[in-house]
């Protein structure tokens, strides 16, 4: 019987795929490194770089071609002037841009100037889908407001004026203008209290501004009910009745 060879020890390692390193070996470096990527990647590269480039070109003609575009615009604008059939063409033809509302603003300044309130209110409409923001849409929402109220749209014009009067982001000259229209409306009615509050928040508003004059001037034409409710009730017969004493009325530059 033959006796089976003894194994040799297992290795504590498997050594047969290791390569021996030379002691002169020298890591590859950053240049080196470079190379090996651009030699691997370069056509993914130029590509990404060809795209990127285009986008730039693109981006640059879109840019060009609406400065174009608007310089047009402006040019056509500028040639309407104050012809209202030219404003009408042009704001009908460029509705969203800024232009056509400033063209539908000045009509409907032109059509409230004329007594044409009803007109003017469309226009004001249309100004206002335009200039949605910005120093004019302030104006543009009063003008709307106070064109319904000549045209007898008291309720809705009310509302706005309510609206526009309490809105601190606005100009001030449209808050005082607003509240000044309310006051007009509440002097209108009778209502003295109203007038008097609303006059006050005016002058709160924009105290050196032109409609704290006028609502000054709108306060002093109210009557004196306090001094009516005051008055004496009428002597006996045979009593000296006492002379009452006159009512001051301020009127505004000593007029």
């Amino acid at each position: 019987m033959s006796i089976p060879a003894t194994p040799s020890p297992t290795p504590s390692g498997d050594d047969r795929n290791l390569v021996r390193v030379d002691e002169t070996y020298v890591a590859p470096g950053f240049e080196d490194k470079l190379r090996i990527f651009w030699e691997k990647n370069s056509k993914t590269v130029t590509a990404v770089c060809v795209v990127v480039l285009v986008g730039i070109i693109a981006k640059g003609g879109w840019e060009l071609l609406q400065a174009q575009k608007e310089k047009g615009i402006a040019a056509d604008y500028a040639a309407a002037g104050a012809d209202s059939a030219k404003l009408k063409a042009f704001a009908s033809s460029h509705e969203g841009h800024a232009l056509a509302g400033a063209s539908y603003l000045q009509l409907a300044d032109e059509a409230y100037a004329a007594g044409k309130f009803a007109e003017a209110a469309g226009h004001y409409e249309k100004a206002g889908a335009n200039l949605k923001e910005g120093p004019f849409a302030g104006r543009i929402r009063l003008g709307l407001a106070v064109s319904k109220l000549q045209s007898g749209s008291t309720a809705d014009a009310e509302a706005t004026l309510k609206t526009l009067a309490n809105e601190v982001g606005l100009l001030k000259a449209v808050r005082a203008e607003a509240a000044y229209h309310l006051a007009t409306i509440a002097a209108g009615a009778g209502k003295t209290d109203e007038v008097t509050k609303l006059a006050d928040q005016i002058m709160t508003i924009d105290p050196q501004g032109t409609w704290s004059q006028r609502a000054m001037m709108l306060r002093a034409t109210l009557p004196a009910a306090d001094n009516a409710a005051a008055a004496p009730a009428a002597a006996p017969a045979g009593e000296k009745k006492d002379e009452a004493t006159p009512a001051v009325s301020f009127k505004p530059g000593g007029e």
